[in-house]
């Protein structure tokens, strides 16, 4: 290498950068779409479940139903934004073709996959911190262990990236886009203790409840805030940490092998 040319790391993190700004971009220049539908929804949340039926539930988990909730509806929008926003970003980059270029490009998989999770992060948490300036308007938000909340949501975020990029290297047409968030991952959150604990669950339910992940990634988060959880903070962070881990490497062997990027 002459004197003077980038080095193989330099090319990498420019190529890392160029992926990473771009979906910085994108999600600022249609922030209405990609960040206002998530508040807006939120703040219904809030005057529907805690305003209005929160009054009739009473306390939950010990604090005020308002309280308890919070958390959960700011997770729930960092799951729904860190996933829907890889899955639509790099599907458009294989159906307008311009993937090929980053795959020409001397990128090793681990970068592109890198940023478009590194831009899922982002949005996850842009979206997190809407929700919670509108929770601040309706519920006090008290903090207990920081450093377990900002851990969380990022795992959380990079969990559910992850996701989207492996749903977006499968899918051959836009209903397959939609197919696993309408139909995988709402019921998921919903039913992973966003609006109640389980401990008020029948025995059976309950033991249902603890293999759905995203019930350990609320929790996890609640604890930050609330010093309670209904499930081991301990266990919920390790499976984070293998989940992320896990799909990671998976996702690129998939791109190693040019899956579903050669149809």
């Amino acid at each position: 290498m002459s004197a003077g040319s980038p080095t193989l790391g330099q090319v990498r993190w420019v190529g890392f950068k160029t992926i990473l700004l771009r979906e910085y971009g994108r999600i600022i220049r249609i922030w209405g779409q990609t960040i206002v539908p998530s508040a807006v929804t939120s703040t219904l949340y809030f005057v529907i479940f805690g305003a209005l039926i929160g009054k009739r539930i009473g306390p939950m988990g010990g604090v005020d139903y308002m309280q308890f909730i919070a958390p959960g509806l700011i997770m729930m929008g960092v799951i729904t934004n860190s996933y829907s926003n890889v899955v639509s970003s790099f599907f458009g980059a294989k159906f307008s073709k311009h993937v090929e270029e980053m795959l020409v490009a001397p990128l090793p998989a681990w970068v592109i996959v890198l940023g478009y999770v590194g831009g899922g992060v982002i949005r996850g948490l842009l979206v997190g911190g809407a929700v919670t300036i509108i929770s601040l308007l309706f519920a006090e938000i008290v903090i207990h262990h920081a450093l377990i909340i900002i851990a969380a949501v990022v795992l959380t975020a990079v969990v559910f990236s992850l996701g989207g990029f492996l749903n977006a290297m499968y899918a051959k047409n836009f209903e397959q886009v939609n197919w696993i968030p309408s139909f995988v991952l709402t019921p998921l959150t919903y039913f992973g203790g966003v609006f109640f604990s389980i401990s008020l669950l029948p025995a059976w339910a309950q033991a249902l409840s603890h293999a759905n992940p995203v019930l350990y990634m609320v929790n996890a988060f609640r604890y930050g805030f609330l010093g309670t959880s209904d499930v081991d903070v301990v266990l919920a962070f390790a499976l984070m940490i293998g989940f992320a881990a896990a799909m990671f490497v998976i996702a690129i062997v998939l791109m190693n092998r040019g899956t579903g990027m050669r149809e």
